[in-house]
């Protein structure tokens, strides 16, 4: 049963609904089709364009279809849609009504043109934060698409599946027994996956002469860094896009964030909708769900998007981030999903009981050892220096813990495996070069970031981390093109800092664009 606090809000959400939607719940004798008839049919009483029908053949685990105006909608849950996925099905009603955030017409035109028919599931976890991203992505494709079908499936219901099919991380996306992504992911990575898998029309048809767009300045990356440089640069009365995957980027996934000045206390997810705000506060055309396939250097700078969009501006400011860094070792994309994890809240109650391996000796990779030493039966934190960099009080409370053994100064070099699931973990000795195998059933990849400057590696100096290198004025080699925040060789890697770098390179591009005029 839902509390009258959010059914109040719900009503509010969705006093404007215009279609009839039904909750089209299968037949069943799972533990759990009480608790989600209950669920479904409080959920119902927040609108009178919402039922909630039984009808179909019975199956052996819970799940529904939602359907508007009698007419399936391509989106199904087999789950009971709580914790975080609740969200996700509030979303399917909103966006199938033509409500919520939705693609523009360029990500639109893409959709339309997958080659279908596609089926696809997404696994997940009820307390995973990332996978409602992939859920509620897949699902608006479906709503898009007349012949894609989507089912977010719940792991802890569906158990001999997800057995069978060898799951140990959420999300992840099948189509049929094809495994097709695993892990976080956004809009525009997801349809670049289905692209592969299953082609697309001519979806670039028409699409240079009706996107083409010229602007005075573009900035790509939508994290603090580039939120920052955007707005600066509307203030000065610039024409300004943002082209972004996702706003907030690496901020998304953090939860705490207590090093904000001024703010005592906020979360990743509520401070990327803030930058988001203030953005859309200024007349800036937000391009999300894009991919910078190419840039072409000139007096005008021509970037050229995935899907066939062409955008020019005269100045150009790269605030791309950063992402996951990974071991790059044997067995490491082999097994991703099925024992190699780089989530340990999301992945994590998939070792409940069971010996893993966390790699990586800072901050992040101690917090990780920490949390699953109250899940597995045994962790071993693996660095390859000699010392754990984390935080003291962090290593302190990780060498308090009976079930942690920490070894450093070794190398990774494989993981290995059944075929099916990870069984070990080889390393060497920096000292010595002796050659070790750990047992173990997991592996957790905790080893920093890396910068997201393959688009700039042809055109623009990097240092030999990748990161762009940029002068005290954030300016690129390059005349005309400037980086800011993590991409960059600016020491400190902190939302603070980021978003300062971002202004200073929206008011150094302003400032040479006032000096050349």
């Amino acid at each position: 049963m839902l509390d009258n606090e959010l059914l109040e809000q719900l009503k509010s959400h969705f006093s404007g609904l215009v279609g009839q939607y039904v909750f089209s719940v299968f037949p069943s004798q799972h533990a759990s089709q009480a608790e989600l008839l209950e669920m479904l049919e409080s959920l119902a009483t927040a609108s009178p364009k919402l039922q909630v029908v039984q009808q179909g053949p019975e199956v052996p685990e819970v799940q529904f279809d939602l359907l508007k105006d009698g007419a399936p909608t391509g989106i199904r849950f087999h789950a009971v849609p709580g914790g975080h996925e609740f969200t996700s099905l509030v979303l399917a009603i909103l966006n199938a009504d033509g409500k919520g955030k939705l693609p523009d017409e360029g990500i639109v035109r893409r959709v339309k043109a997958l080659k279908g028919p596609i089926e696809l599931r997404t696994y997940i976890s009820l307390s995973c934060t990332n996978c409602p991203d992939v859920v509620q992505a897949l699902n608006v494709m479906a709503l898009l698409h007349g012949d894609i079908r989507h089912t977010m499936v719940d792991g802890g219901i569906a158990t001999d599946e997800v057995t069978r099919l060898g799951i140990q991380a959420v999300p992840t996306v099948y189509s049929g027994d094809k495994l097709l992504h695993v892990g976080k992911s956004t809009f525009a990575e997801l349809l670049d996956v289905i692209e592969e898998a299953f082609g697309a029309g001519d979806a670039e048809v028409g699409a240079q002469d009706a996107v083409k767009k010229a602007y005075d300045v573009i900035v790509v990356g939508g994290g603090p860094a580039g939120i920052s440089a955007a707005i600066y640069s509307a203030r000065k009365g610039l024409k300004t896009a943002v082209i972004a995957q996702k706003i907030g980027g690496q901020v998304q996934e953090t939860l705490g964030i207590e090093n904000m000045v001024s703010i005592t206390y906020t979360e990743g997810p509520r401070l990327a909708a803030d930058l988001e705000k203030h953005l859309r506060s200024y007349p800036i055309d937000l391009l999300e769900h894009r991919r910078v396939d190419r840039i072409i250097n000139g007096e005008v700078k021509e970037l050229r998007l995935k899907g066939g969009e062409i955008l020019t501006a005269g100045s150009l400011i790269l605030a791309t981030g950063a992402k996951w860094r990974e071991l790059g070792i044997p067995g490491e994309k082999e097994y991703l999903g099925r024992g190699v994890a780089f989530c340990p809240h999301c992945d994590g109650p998939f070792y409940k009981g069971k010996r893993v391996a966390v790699i990586g000796g800072g901050n992040s990779g101690v917090e990780a050892g920490i949390d699953l030493a109250g899940i597995c039966s045994h962790v071993t934190l693996v660095e390859f220096l000699d010392v754990l960099k984390a935080d003291a009080i962090l290593v302190k409370k990780l060498q308090s813990l009976p079930n942690v053994d920490i070894v450093t100064n070794v190398r990774a070099t494989e993981i290995v495996g059944s075929g099916a699931t990870v069984t070990g973990l080889k390393m060497r000795e920096r000292s010595n070069d002796e050659e070790r195998e750990l047992s173990l059933d997991g592996v957790f990849v905790q080893i920093g970031l890396v910068p997201n400057s393959g688009i700039a590696k042809d055109l623009l100096d990097v240092n030999r981390y990748g990161e762009i290198v940029v002068d005290a004025r954030c300016r690129t080699n390059v005349p005309g093109i400037y980086a800011a925040g993590d991409v960059t060789t600016v020491p400190f890697k902190q939302i603070v800092i980021a978003m300062g770098e971002g202004a200073k390179a929206a008011l150094s591009a302003f400032e040479d664009r006032m000096r050349a005029a």
